[in-house]
This record gives C-alpha cells, structure tokens and sequence, in this order.
C-alpha cells in the first residue's frame, strides 16, 4: 500500500472514529474505537517511517507529525519544565474553558505566567478526554480567560509563555453566539500592549487566529515537527482545487513549516525534536526546549516595558507584503 493509500486510509477511520464517537458509547463500541484509533496511528508510523527511510519529510508529513496523538501537549510540557504550577479558571463572565489551561507558576526557580491549549487531558488521551477539552479548540470563554489572566500577571511583571497547539478556534453556532471573532481580536489587541515579556511556542498546530489569540508575542518558537497557518492544508485544498485529497500540494505551496517561516521572519527559532518525532521522548522534547526558553527569558527582561512594547509592535508592523499599483 502507497503512502497516499495509507493516508486515505487514515482518513477514512478518522471518519469512522467521528461517527461512533457522536453515538451512545457501549462496550463494544469503545472496544472498536480503541481499536480503530490503533489502526490509525499504526498506519502514521507506517507513512513516517517511509518518509525516513527516503531520508525526507515532505510538508504534508510534518503535517501529520504536528498532529500525533501521542505527541506532548501542553500540560507535558508544564509538568516536565516547570514546578509549582497553579491553575486558575474561568473569564469571569461565562464558563471555564478546558481547552485552554492557564496558571503561575516558577521556571529555573523564576515565577512565570502560562498558557497553554490543551487537546486531552494529561496522560489520558481516549475519545472522552479529548471531547472534555473540545480537541484542543477554544471558545470564546477559553480566550477571555486566557486575556483576564495575562492581564494579571503582566501587572506584577510576570513573564508569560504560551504553548500554541490548534487546530483554529471552535468554529460551532455556540462560540458565534459568544463572540468567537470579537474575543479572539480583542486577545490580540491586548497582547500587543502587555508590558511583560511574552514567549509563544507552536508545540503541535498553529491553527490561525485559535493560534494568534494567545500567541501575539514577542519572540515565536516552533518544535521542529510543527506547523503554523491560516488555514488547514485540507481546507485549503477545498477552496483551491474542490479537492480535500490534495492537501499533500497545498501543504508545500503554504509554506506553514518551520524553516520557511523563520526565513520570512515569522518564526525566531526551531527547536530540535528527538528521535522520529517529540512523539518518542517527551523529556527529551522538553529539555531541547529549556534553554531557548532560558536564553530568551534572559534577553526579555533586560528590556524596559516600554521598549518591549515596541519592539512588538514594529515585529507586526514587518509581517507580510503588499503592492501599490500607480
């Protein structure tokens, strides 16, 4: 079977996993899920694994990376970088937001600020904890959250480091009704302004403005396996060829890896992932990670409020490229 074979594959048990997820759970049907979703990543190993041996990872294959799912999330990374991490809930206004996790907590002895999207709970990642946390994707409530409490800590000058893991905001009726568009632009408007440093880390998917909510910040780091675009290959794929299957050409053309987005000046740095993936070793993963954060950490605080301020302004103000017609 070809690699594109295998992907269709993929597809269609992902599909299948969907249909028997929304159904009344039995026994047997958890029996078949478990089984299913084994399937899947038996087949992802098997695409990976060719990719290796060819001694090349296309676009679409980083794709399929950023998205195993038994990479490390968020709160992996909270519990192998950090210590005396608190949790704090809610947006004050609706409902807590278990896609999106946020707490004090210390780095290298340092108090600091978190974010994180969450996909699963921690170390439970069957179908009903990744329903919990909506798959990782935020309502509205998730980024009023998220604001009120960078907000917070950038009054006592705590730093804040978000870990980016999307696919995009909620797109359901519900999220409309609450202001999905308006929450996620009010975050990025607010973030602008936080006078405390600010550390995005793209761990899976960035997924378009569910990224950029929490991730408007002065310096943006991406695991080597990630990926960070306006819209899925997949879609794009849909509006540009009517054809979802050709997700593979639209990967490439998108340009939504690290390399050539650090290029454009997008991305500050691509951290090294251990193995096949940060799927093998998520300690490894994480200590790849420490000391850009270290380092990074360093050269923020040495900047007055003001000139961080700035400094972030005028990163945005470079992003992207247009043309004037005389």
């Amino acid at each position: 079977m070809s690699s594109t074979e295998k992907a269709a594959q993929i597809k269609l048990l992902e599909s299948q996993l969907a249909q028997l997820s929304a159904a009344p759970h039995t026994p047997a049907q958890d029996a078949e899920i478990l089984r299913l979703q084994a399937r899947v990543r038996e087949l992802q190993a098997e695409i990976l694994g060719e990719a290796n041996e060819r001694h090349e990872m296309t676009p679409m294959d980083r794709v399929r990376l950023a998205r195993h799912p038994d990479r490390p999330y968020s709160l992996d990374f909270i519990h192998l970088l950090f210590t005396d991490f608190h949790e704090l809930h809610g947006d004050r206004r609706f409902a807590d937001d278990p896609a999106i996790v946020c707490g004090f907590a210390r780095f290298e002895g340092e108090p600091v600020f978190i974010v994180g999207q969450q996909k699963a709970n921690y170390k439970q990642r069957k179908m009903e904890d990744r329903k919990y946390r909506n798959f990782g994707m935020p309502k509205p409530e998730g980024y009023r959250k998220a604001i009120r409490l960078m907000q917070i800590a950038a009054k006592f000058r705590r730093p804040i480091l978000s870990f980016i893991d999307t696919p995009g905001a909620y797109p359901g009726i519900e999220a409309e009704e609450r202001g999905q568009g308006e929450a996620i632009a009010r975050n990025i408007i607010e973030m602008m302004r936080l006078p405390t440093p600010t550390i995005g880390i793209i761990i899976g998917e960035g997924g378009s403005g569910g990224a950029l909510a929490v991730g408007a910040c002065d310096r943006i780091d991406m695991l080597e396996n990630t990926i960070y675009s306006v819209i899925s290959p997949e879609g794009c794929a849909s509006i540009l060829w009517r054809d979802a299957n050709k997700a593979d050409l639209a990967a490439a053309a998108m340009k939504i890896t690290p390399e050539p987005l650090k290029a454009a000046g997008i991305v500050d740095e691509i951290v090294p992932e251990p193995g096949e993936g940060a799927h093998t070793d998520h300690a490894a993963a994480a200590e790849n990670l420490r000391p850009v954060l270290i380092r990074q950490l360093k050269e923020l605080r040495a900047l007055s409020p003001e000139k961080l301020i700035e400094q972030r302004y005028a990163r945005y103000c470079r992003l992207g490229a247009f043309v004037v017609e005389n």
